[in-house]
Parts: C-alpha cells; structure tokens; sequence
C-alpha cells in the first residue's frame, strides 16, 4: 500500500490520530500503535492513535513514507503520504 491518509483536528492537536481505515495494511498500524475504532453511526471503522500528527508522522517517515501533501478542511488537518 503506497500510500496513507491520516487526519487529526486542530482543537485535539495532541491527539488522537486518525490513521487509516479497516483496509489499510495492519502492520504498519501495529507499528504506530492504532486501534481500531467504530464511531456510532459510522458505516465504517478507522485507526485511531493518541500519539499526535507530529510523532505519527515521525513514526511514518523512519519506514519510509513521504508527505505529499497537506490540507485544512473546517476544524481537520489531513495529510498524504507516500512510500515508493
């Protein structure tokens, strides 16, 4: 999988961190520490970490994935990252 989208609101900087959802490879979230999260009302569930967008993408960059590009939308920060 070459690429990751992971997304935090800014009002919970600190965390957590939305890191995936339930297709994405499951060992790279055993590495950055996720869980798996259903939010009532939701038809899916995603990976959540608590460690906030700074270590994750920290985390992220040491196996090899690069930021693409990052964005605002309302009240969340979203970034893509890549790995050759």
């Amino acid at each position: 999988m070459p690429h990751l989208l992971i997304s935090t609101r800014i009002r919970l900087e600190p965390g957590p961190t939305i890191v995936g959802d339930e297709r994405v490879d499951p060992e790279i979230m055993k590495y950055l520490g996720a869980t798996l999260f259903h939010e009532k009302c939701n038809d899916y569930s995603e990976y959540r970490t608590e460690d906030c967008a700074r270590i994750v993408l920290d985390k992220l960059e040491k196996i090899g994935y690069r930021v693409v590009s990052m964005t605002g939308i309302g009240q969340t920060c979203i970034w893509l990252l890549r790995k050759e």
